[in-house]
């Protein structure tokens, strides 16, 4: 039956729940994802392996997202992001389980691990899907970037309590209670997700989509879109690469390991932080351009500060201005990355966004191949610098989606909710 023409617009308060259940499998996912890598040397040592082999565990995630991207985002588009995430929240919470039941077996851990990374671009490839379906436009920048901020409060987490946990159990049962974590995370979301609600959150048009394939040529065929998946790179390739090098970055500066993770966890908070109050300010002033260039200048200080600072505290506050702006760009761009290619599917541009991001990985790499002889980092820092500079000046030739896409000021009146229904 269709609904009458004055609730048509209208958004639900339900769409609360659907985000609230869909941030916390994000935030699962992530601590499995980081749950060995602040306990490194004490994991090598449990399975009586190297360093590298258990970053291995952590690199999975990065290896297997790269094929299954855009296949998850096949998924997303054609089949709705209830039975992508619901299969991805099913293999997190199964494999989860096993990981901690073989806990002690580094062959069979390795094996789950992968079974939990195939879960994940499921999850990351629809950030923009839930917001599209459930949102007004002019709220959706507000709910990718508190996405984003579920995803930074699960590293941080998994950073924070598993070293913690290490002290008071063992690999093999911390696991176990990650796994159990997983389970009850992806029952909550099976229980109380919905695909979309009653009626539309936008006028007809608005929510038209092209099918994946016809989608994906025409996202490639869009300059600006092309211009944010360098952006994407360069971004998760600063941001990978100063959280990986974080304790051999400040070290030659006389800095403890203490002190980096003390810079690593501002970071995130920062991160954290800036992702939610750039967004709700983009969707308030219906701009994404200007944010993202505003964002993307102010992490040139800021790298510049960590490259060069020797006091603690202003390694600190380069580090939470560095965090606070790279974070946000993210959630910006990929927004405005689902607007200007319209009708692509949002997983779909969601799915490139977060593959340039994965891909970036490669830059992690170059920095260390950039390393000098007495181990600073400083020539790799300046070169992020100067590429985010660069991505800035580009970005500012841009211009805004145009308000039929992205629904912002100068759209159809229909295109402002008109009033919010409690019910689905």
């Amino acid at each position: 039956m269709s609904a009458p023409a004055s609730s048509e617009y209208r958004v639900y308060g339900y769409r609360w729940v659907v985000l609230a259940v869909f941030m916390l499998v994000n935030v699962t996912i992530q601590m499995l994802w980081i749950s060995y890598a602040p306990i490194t040397s004490l994991a090598a040592k449990y399975y009586s392996v190297s360093d590298l082999w258990i970053g291995l565990l952590a690199m999975t995630f990065m290896i297997a997202f790269i094929p299954l991207s855009l296949p998850a985002a096949w998924v997303i588009d054609t089949r709705g992001f209830r039975i992508a995430v619901g299969f991805g929240v099913v293999m997190m919470a199964v494999f989860g389980i096993a990981r901690g039941l073989v806990g002690t077996n580094f062959t069979l851990v390795l094996l789950t691990t992968i079974g939990i990374a195939v879960a994940q671009p499921f999850l990351l490839d629809s950030w923009t899907k839930v917001p599209a379906n459930w949102f007004a436009p002019r709220q959706r920048a507000t709910a990718v970037g508190l996405v984003t901020l579920a995803s930074m409060l699960g590293v941080a987490l998994g950073m924070v309590l598993t070293p913690i946990l290490a002290d008071m159990m063992s690999i093999a049962t911390l696991q176990l209670v990650y796994g159990l974590l997983a389970a009850a995370t992806a029952v909550a979301f099976l229980a109380l997700a919905r695909e979309r609600p009653a009626t539309p959150p936008c006028p007809p048009g608005m929510d038209e989509r092209a099918l994946m394939l016809d989608g994906l040529k025409h996202a490639l065929t869009v300059r600006p879109f092309l211009i944010m998946l360098g952006v994407a790179f360069i971004v998760m390739g600063a941001f990978n690469g100063v959280t990986t090098w974080v304790e051999q970055i400040i070290h030659p500066r006389g800095f403890s390991p203490t002190e980096a993770g003390v810079m690593g966890a501002v970071m995130l908070l920062a991160g954290i932080i800036g992702a939610v109050v750039l967004s709700a300010l983009s969707d308030r002033r219906g701009r994404r351009i200007r944010f993202l260039v505003i964002a993307l200048v102010a992490t040139v200080p800021g790298m510049l500060g960590i490259a060069f600072v020797s006091s603690i505290w202003l390694l600190y506050a380069f580090a939470a201005v560095l965090g606070f702006f790279l974070v946000a760009v993210l959630p910006l761009g990929m927004q405005y990355a689902a607007e200007i290619t319209h009708p692509t599917p949002e997983g779909t541009s969601n799915g490139l966004i977060q593959l340039c991001g994965q891909v970036s990985v490669v830059y992690v790499y170059i920095m260390a191949a950039l390393r000098t002889a007495d181990g600073s980092f400083t020539v790799s820092l300046l070169l992020s610098a100067v590429l985010l500079a660069l991505g800035a000046l580009v970005v500012s030739r841009l211009k805004d989606a145009a308000p039929a896409a992205a629904g912002v000021s100068g759209a159809a009146p229909a295109a402002t909710p008109v009033g919010e229904s409690t019910s689905v």
